[in-house]
């Protein structure tokens, strides 16, 4: 009988890429957040303050929270499909 995860390969479910997205996008808004109030940014994220700094800082936060959700049911969505026991 075949092993269903061949070593070395990992078998990702949508909770580990949830959570993966999730975390990122709470990294970068985050940083985005405190990188802003010391006069720097991420170069990915530069475009954030062409439409002023009201609206840099409510996608950031937007980008902070929407990351911190990801990552929550992407935790929720891990847990349920985990094997009971264990």
């Amino acid at each position: 009988m075949p092993d269903p995860e061949p070593r070395g390969e990992r078998v990702y479910d949508k909770g580990d890429i949830m959570k993966s997205i999730g975390g990122w996008l709470f990294i970068f808004g985050a940083g985005s957040f405190l990188l802003h109030f010391f006069d720097m940014e991420f170069r990915l994220l530069s475009w954030i303050d062409n439409w002023g700094p009201t609206t840099g800082i409510a996608i950031r936060v937007g980008l902070i929270l929407v990351g911190a959700g990801l990552w929550l049911l992407g935790r929720t969505q891990e847990a349920a499909s985990a094997p009971a026991g264990g």
